[in-house]
């Protein structure tokens, strides 16, 4: 109920009545105080234009005249030669003047009482008096015609009176009556005129939430709360891009923000992994240089031993700097790809003759069938460099089974149109589901203890990670029966048909 009130249109609405109202008292107030002197006027105003027009009356007309003078204005006249009656308007007339004795006195004796008179002017006197024998009212001229003759108008007051409150209570039912018809009006007009006001205060409603679907409905009308809407329309508009704008950026903000967190971990990380695979080296090459300093050993064998690991492990951190300044521009997209189109098979072929003195010393069964050239379109450095990671990790973690150690690559299509896929199969063990994604971070080794007579660094896998994000090819590893399979997808030039 309270909420009722308190709307702006209920508020117009009993406000515009409210002066409705007041206007229709003071109309009523007015006409009581006002009417009353104004009628009193009228009347005095007309009994002096009957006295003036009596003067103008010729005697033979005189009666005639007088009755119709009488009858129209509902007067009362009496006229008087030498206090002989000429004329009366009705009987009995004469001896009610004669009883009105203030009239009579005043009449005989010249004298009036000005505190009754209205009018004096031009042998005319026009006043109100009460009769004492039954209280009635009167308004009373007396005057002297130019024949010498004295005329008497009466004229009760209880018509004025009567005039006065059929006024009055005319005036209070039109009042009642316009009242009502106003305040049809007013609901109506303040519905139409408060309905898009609720319209825009439902809009902001939305607005403050942060909801800016709903806008206002133009009219062709261009009034103030029309052009209100249109702004609130711009408002809307312009808050809603600036929201969206700042969501963005505040999303961007995050991803940087959460990106620069990750740098840091990386970093920390970086540091932390460089730090453990340099230590190794570093100690060593230390420890045999200080040995071949101080000439521990003096036999030439020896010293060509320490030589020899000194600069085994000088290469191997040499490597091991390279394929990380290698890595580390790959993730930032420092480099940009040389794509040509190359046979594949052609470079597997060369990575396999490559490594053909480890396989054989270790007994390797190396599979590779296919004979006919696949084209591809990449960047020919990279993807050896992917395939030698690999067929290199599927050396390191060879494990015979079934009475053998094989390592079979094969060329397949890839399920995506106009790529290959190819995979590196090793026999071996499988890795755990918790290492499937662990063994793609830089420095990460399946062997905890990082036994360094497998001579690995850590980064191929993550070499071979960032390569295929570059190119936005699906890789990833599976484990089989017998062992483990990598793979990796390549844009194709020229797919053979015997594939």
């Amino acid at each position: 109920m309270s909420n009722f009130f308190k709307s702006i249109r209920i508020k117009l609405f009993f406000r515009i009545c409210i002066v409705i109202i007041i206007i229709m008292l003071f109309l009523i107030v007015v006409n009581n105080a006002v009417l009353e002197t104004v009628l009193y006027n009228q009347k005095t105003n007309k009994i002096i234009e009957c006295v003036n027009n009596v003067n103008s009356i010729d005697n033979k007309e005189l009666t005639k005249k007088l009755e119709y003078i009488s009858l129209k204005n509902d007067f009362d006249i009496l006229v008087l030669n030498n206090g002989k009656e000429v004329y009366s308007s009705c009987k009995n007339i004469y001896s009610s003047f004669e009883k009105l004795e203030p009239i009579t006195y005043e009449v005989k004796y010249n004298i009036f009482n000005k505190s009754n008179v209205l009018y004096s002017k031009d042998n005319i006197t026009v006043r109100k008096i009460t009769d004492s024998n039954n209280g009635l009212n009167f308004l009373v001229a007396t005057a002297k015609l130019k024949n010498n003759n004295e005329i008497y108008i009466r004229l009760p007051i209880s018509i004025i009176n009567e005039s006065l409150n059929v006024s009055s209570e005319f005036l209070i039912i039109i009042s009642i009556i316009s009242l009502i018809i106003a305040g049809i009006y007013v609901f109506i007009i303040t519905k139409n005129f408060t309905k898009p006001i609720i319209d825009l205060r439902e809009i902001t409603n939305s607005m403050k939430n942060l909801n800016f679907a709903d806008k206002y409905i133009e009219k062709e009308n261009n009034d103030e709360i029309n052009e209100l809407g249109k702004n609130i329309n711009d408002l809307s508009e312009k808050l809603q891009n600036t929201i969206n704008q700042l969501r963005k950026n505040n999303l961007e903000l995050e991803k940087d923000i959460e990106e620069k967190s990750k740098i840091d971990e990386m970093r920390k990380q970086f540091i932390s992994d460089v730090s453990h695979e340099l230590k190794t080296p570093i100690a060593l090459i230390q420890g045999y240089a200080e040995g071949l300093l101080e000439n521990v050993n003096k036999d030439e064998e020896s010293k060509n031993f320490y030589s020899t690991v000194i600069l085994d492990e000088a290469n191997k951190m040499d490597k091991l700097v390279k394929r990380l300044l290698e890595l580390m521009r790959l993730e930032n997209e420092e480099i940009v790809f040389n794509d040509t189109n190359f046979d594949i098979v052609e470079l597997i072929n060369c990575v396999i003759r490559n490594s053909k003195v480890i396989t054989d010393e270790q007994n390797i069964d190396v599979v590779f069938d296919e004979k006919q050239p696949v084209y591809v379109c990449a960047d020919e450095f990279y993807i050896e460099q992917v395939v030698s990671n690999y067929y290199t990790n599927a050396i390191k973690n060879i494990k015979e089974k079934n009475g053998q150690k094989q390592i079979k690559i094969n060329i397949e299509k890839a399920e995506e149109q106009g790529k290959l896929r190819v995979n590196v199969f090793n026999t071996g063990k499988n890795i755990s589901e918790e290492e499937l994604t662990r063994i793609w971070k830089r420095f990460y080794k399946v062997d905890k203890s990082r036994n360094r007579l497998k001579g690995g660094t850590g980064i191929g896998l993550s070499l071979v990670k960032a390569i295929m994000v570059k190119y936005k090819n699906n890789y990833g590893v599976l484990n089989k029966k017998d062992g483990v399979q990598f793979f990796f997808e390549i844009n194709c030039s020229i797919i053979s048909d015997q594939m």
